[in-house]
């Protein structure tokens, strides 16, 4: 059986559906499923059972002994999340214990680490898995601390020795697509600019406070939820494969350009106003972010990634325009 913590979320919930179009091995579901949008994110979907995250590692010693296989998404993922016991509970101590049980039950694990691990960018985005690299970053928010915590914990497990027979992290960028609308703030600057266009006709992007940026020349690496599930099938695909991993496109894109993707989508003429970046945000603010995507690739992934055009219209048209938005 496989296990899917975080399994009624974005990512998760996305996974779960590609997981069980497969038909090849029963799902489980680890997650709160506390809200009409995550019980519609798994309504699709013949999963064998859910799971509630205090009941967890109860459940793996015994009706999920037989998992043969965990993708760990569950997680508290909100960047404004200020409790460090809430944080250290849940993204680093249960995520440890899992990995334990999956190491001493010869159990697979892929994991969600983040890009938020890279703070500002200020030391790269090459996701270079020595210890001494990792420490070495400086998320600027408790969540991202919190999974280069775990980055480093896990790196360090297995030098010693104690590992699943295949494990893998991957550090997701600009995520976007079907199944995130549970998220509040959290959710997607492409289905915010979606709604702002969809109910004014215009869309709204931050000024450029810096020198080397115009006006929502800001840059992301903005990846589509198929070419992350994509990812993690492929990991689950090929055993054999371990180690930390970068998961955007390699191809930073401007706001304005998701902008104006949203716009021709949407059959609309671009009309962007822009406005001030809060005094607040401007200090932390990030220009750029990238992902190198060279070990990845050096590992045998070779699919490509998707447009920042296709994307889009894509979500927009088999999703939002639609009457039912979800995967």
């Amino acid at each position: 059986m496989i296990l899917v913590t975080g399994g009624a979320g974005f990512i998760g919930s996305n996974l779960v559906a590609s997981l069980t179009e497969r038909q090849s091995s029963p799902v489980y579901i680890c997650d709160r499923v506390d809200s009409d949008e995550k019980r519609l994110n798994l309504g699709k979907h013949s999963i064998a059972g859910i799971i509630e995250p205090e009941s967890l590692l109860e459940w793996l010693d015994s009706d999920g002994a037989t998992t043969e296989s965990i993708f760990h998404l569950g997680a508290i993922s909100a960047t404004t999340e200020r409790d460090p016991d809430v944080l250290l509970d849940n993204n680093v101590t249960l995520s440890t214990a899992l990995w334990r049980w999956c190491a001493a039950q010869e159990c697979r694990l892929i994991y969600a680490s983040s890009a938020a691990t890279y703070g500002d960018g200020a030391r790269g985005f090459d996701d270079d898995p020595t210890p001494l690299a990792l420490a070495a970053l400086a998320p600027l928010n408790g969540y991202g601390q919190s999974k280069q915590l775990f980055d480093l914990d896990a790196v360090l497990m297995a030098k010693m020795g104690c590992h699943p027979p295949q494990w893998a992290g991957l550090k997701f960028f600009n995520v976007y697509g079907p199944n995130e609308y549970h998220k509040g703030g959290q959710r997607s600057v492409a289905v915010q600019l979606f709604e702002q266009i969809n109910e004014t006709g215009q869309a709204r992007l931050f000024k450029s406070h810096h020198p080397d940026y115009e006006d929502g020349g800001q840059l992301r690496d903005f990846i589509w939820v198929g070419d992350c599930v994509d990812v993690m099938l492929w990991l689950y695909d090929n055993p054999g494969v371990s180690g930390l991993f970068n998961c955007g496109t390699g191809a930073a894109r401007s706001f304005a350009d998701l902008a104006k993707a949203c716009f021709a989508a949407m059959d609309r003429n671009a009309d962007i106003d822009f406005i001030d970046t809060p005094e607040s945000l401007r200090a932390h603010y990030q220009y750029f972010t990238e992902a190198r995507m060279e070990r990845l690739r050096d590992a045998g992934y070779d699919r490509p990634f998707t447009s920042l055009e296709d994307g889009v219209a894509r979500y927009i048209k088999e999703y939002l325009q639609t009457n039912d938005p979800y995967r």
